[in-house]
């Protein structure tokens, strides 16, 4: 009956274009415009998948600070975003009448993150994924969980305190991101005169601005205090510019699959409207996290006290 649910592993493999697919260690794949996985529906049904594997997989980043990240434990993705996702399957395992349900996680990039939740690799993605009408095509989101600004994270001694400081400058962004897009369109539009260079995920594009390869680094806001948190010296690093655009984070999942979908967004409402919240931002944003106990210092904003007041799937850009 598995059969019935999921196309053989191979075509899996194929359709993702990526080692992680098959289990593999390496994560290379495709940037997400390219991706030509199988419709989402052809992968039948999440909760019958659950149900007959008795496990659910879900996929996770390694430096999305704080939303989902490697910190001590190579086996294990701590952070904001992956405890909502524990939440879920909290739920599952109530719903559903499985209380042994196992865990399994995959790690994802920005590249290959809407290809493995399409063809079945990954049953739910929560991580800093940005929900826009565009991605809306291939994947299903959950309600926003987060508000963010597209911004720049820069060396103090830089002198950088918007875009139109970066003329003849380096910047690094995340390839597949939103901020690649804006960045491109941005240089392209104004002959800003922006060496505009994309790095694999976020941690490579930290490293690229610290080892002077580039002179900023465009991603959203949050990422950058969280990467900043996670710098030898904190206190050298500055998020600067107006924001370009301000994006919603959802928690991905395969379309055409409503009830499972609905699981999720009855999960993450009852957290929305309880002070759990509240308890799991401050642990997040405004307290010492691992790996080095810094404090992001990242107070709710208004936009993100709205979303959570009104829980939505929109997409920023509707």
């Amino acid at each position: 009956m598995a059969n019935q649910i999921f196309k053989p592993l191979a075509l899996a493999c194929m359709a993702a274009l990526s080692l992680a697919a098959c289990g593999g260690q390496k994560n290379e794949a495709p940037k997400e415009a390219a991706a030509s996985a199988a419709p989402a529906e052809a992968a039948g049904s999440t909760i019958d998948k659950i149900k007959q594997s008795g496990t659910i997989v879900l996929g996770h980043r390694d430096a999305s600070i704080p939303f989902s990240y490697i910190a001590d434990n190579p086996n294990q993705p701590i952070g904001y975003a992956h405890d909502l996702q524990l939440k879920v399957v909290e739920a599952l395992k109530t719903q559903l009448g499985l209380p042994d349900l196992k865990v399994r996680y995959n790690l994802v990039t920005s590249q290959n993150r809407i290809p493995l939740v399409v063809n079945g690799t990954v049953d739910l993605e929560c991580g800093s994924t940005t929900n826009n009408l565009e991605r809306q095509k291939q994947v299903q989101f959950s309600n926003n969980f987060f508000v963010v600004g597209t911004r720049l994270l820069a060396d103090k001694a830089q002198g950088i305190k918007d875009y139109a400081d970066l003329k003849g400058k380096t910047v690094v962004t995340t390839a597949g991101t939103t901020s690649e897009r804006l960045l491109k369109e941005y240089n392209d539009k104004n002959q800003a005169g922006i060496n505009v260079i994309s790095a694999k995920d976020h941690g490579e594009s930290f490293l690229m601005l610290q080892n002077g390869r580039a002179q900023a680094f465009m991603m959203d806001d949050v990422l950058l205090a969280g990467a900043r948190a996670k710098a030898a010296d904190p206190e050298k690093w500055e998020i600067v510019g107006t924001p370009m655009s301000y994006e919603n984070y959802g928690c991905m999942m395969r379309k055409g699959d409503a009830e499972f979908q609905k699981i999720v967004n009855d999960t993450l409402n009852q957290v929305f409207a309880s002070d759990e919240i509240n308890k799991m931002y401050n642990q997040w944003f405004e307290q010492p996290i691992p790996p080095k106990n810094v404090n992001m210092a990242f107070p709710m904003s208004d936009k993100m006290k709205e979303i959570l007041a009104n829980p939505n799937d929109k997409a920023a850009d509707e």
